[in-house]
């Protein structure tokens, strides 16, 4: 437990209003292990993998973050969830009663695509029974509402078939494991901004990492859900100067947007950048300072070289997406956020490598001695080597789940001999799949895969603009 402390940086916030505290969420049950999605690669196994796989959790709001919205508190009171029902399926759509308006929500949502997913999931669930009684339903409150409620059960599994369904994910093997937060009575941006907090305590579990996804309220005819603008609920700024960057690049835009709204950032290379929400169409974006406990960093060292550590690299444990649209059965979900853990070489060969990104080849190059006068004396690639090395080195000395990506590689191809003896294809992009780092030494490399149907759903999906 030390080491966690010994190698993590502990973040301050910057607020201009103190936050209340509260009580910390009893902790959930961790699922079996997992990879989410096309950015988050998961680890297994001992000293660092996950517990026993939970059911949908039930959330609770919690949170420290500060909205910056003048007398308005962080968290409200979470609406109180409609006691009418039908057959399970949560709070039940309000029925039209303007004419244009039910027009205009004839084709919201697909009848096809909800009736072909209630029938996967009574297929695939042999306990759920014989889907007629709920197509008919589901079908009917369509007709009269122009969407529909999933069910519990429904919204946990359509998660998780979106996670197997995910082309660019190699670790889809652990795709049962998923936990699935169920926020759909949330759309406030203060209830969001909440539980994006506490999605990120629950994930990162003290360094063994779950993935979780959080489903806020779905899109509906006339009403569309918020959105959270950050691509990522953790992921540090970038500041433009006379010479470049400081900080990440990938964050420029969204820590200039940030700073328009009244984020008082700096100029730090490993900055966290606010997390932003904008509850509708054309309103102004709220923002929030993550709180120090939601954001667990990782200082980055070497095994064999002791300057490694002046470089003052490190980076942070959970990488949840959150600027996809997660659709199940026709109903879009656009607010989803969702984890697995990292596997090392996007850290190590993209984050940190990548020319448009922090560009740590050439330094490392250089401390390491190496000739850099030319390409083929391979600098570039024995730098990136020993950033991947330290990289691995930091998250394991720390306590924090990640991968590797030559078992990561031959764990995906487990599970797709499992899809194959189950009838059913693994369709995968393979320019994905293969790691950046070393791809012809992997198994995954020396293959083709099913094709990749852009159309399969469940699926996480390029969010559309409003």
């Amino acid at each position: 437990m030390s080491l966690i402390f010994d190698r993590l940086r502990a973040r301050s916030i910057r607020s201009t209003r103190r936050p209340v505290p509260v009580p910390v969420a009893a902790p959930v049950p961790a699922p079996v292990g997992g990879c989410p999605f096309a950015h988050a690669h998961p680890a297994a196994g001992p000293p660092h993998g996950p517990e026993p796989l939970s059911a949908t959790v039930p959330a609770t709001v919690h949170g420290t973050g500060v909205r910056h919205r003048v007398d308005v508190g962080l968290a409200g009171p979470a609406r109180p969830v409609d006691p009418d029902r039908r057959l399970g399926a949560g709070p039940r759509t309000e029925p039209f009663t303007d004419p244009a308006a039910a027009a205009d929500a004839e084709h919201f949502t697909d009848p096809d695509a909800a009736a072909d997913f209630v029938r996967q999931f009574h297929r695939e669930q042999p306990g759920a029974g014989d889907p007629t009684g709920r197509v008919l339903a589901v079908l009917d409150e369509i007709d009269l509402t122009g969407t529909y409620q999933h069910t519990p059960a429904e919204l946990a599994y359509g998660a998780r078939l979106a996670w197997r369904n995910a082309a660019r994910c190699i670790g889809r093997l652990y795709w049962r494991s998923l936990v699935v937060r169920d926020l759909r009575h949330l759309s406030s941006a203060d209830d969001i901004a909440t539980e994006c907090f506490e999605h990120l305590r629950v994930a990162t579990n003290g360094g063994r990492i779950r993935p979780v996804v959080s489903v806020f309220a779905p899109d509906r005819p006339g009403r569309p859900a918020a959105r959270i603008l950050n691509q990522q609920l953790v992921r540090y700024a970038g500041h433009p100067t006379g010479h470049g960057f400081v900080g990440d690049p990938a964050g420029a835009q969204l820590a200039a947007r940030a700073r328009d709204l009244g984020w008082k950032g700096g100029e730090e290379r490993f900055e966290v950048l606010p997390l932003l929400v904008q509850e509708r169409p054309g309103a102004r974006p709220e923002w929030y300072e993550l709180p120090d406990d939601t954001t667990l960093e990782v200082e980055l060292t070497h095994p064999d070289h002791a300057w490694f550590a002046e470089l003052g690299l490190r980076w942070y444990s959970v990488p949840a997406i959150s600027d996809m649209t997660l659709e199940i059965g026709g109903v879009r979900y656009p607010t989803a956020p969702f984890n697995g853990w990292y596997m090392g070489t996007e850290i190590g060969a993209r984050n940190l490598a990548d020319a448009d990104r922090y560009d740590m080849l050439a330094t490392v190059a250089d401390r390491l001695g190496l000739d850099t006068c030319s390409d083929r004396t391979l600098w570039r690639d024995r730098a990136l080597v020993e950033l991947n090395v330290a990289v691995l080195h930091s998250f394991e000395e720390a306590g924090v789940t990640i991968a590797d990506h030559h078992t990561e590689s031959e764990r995906f191809l487990k599970h797709v001999a499992q899809e194959k003896r189950l009838g059913r294809p693994t369709p995968a992009d393979w320019s994905w799949i293969v790691p950046p780092v070393s791809g012809g030494l992997t198994p995954v490399y020396h293959r083709y895969y099913d094709p990749v149907d852009p159309s399969l759903r469940p699926a996480f999906v390029a969010r559309e603009p409003w």
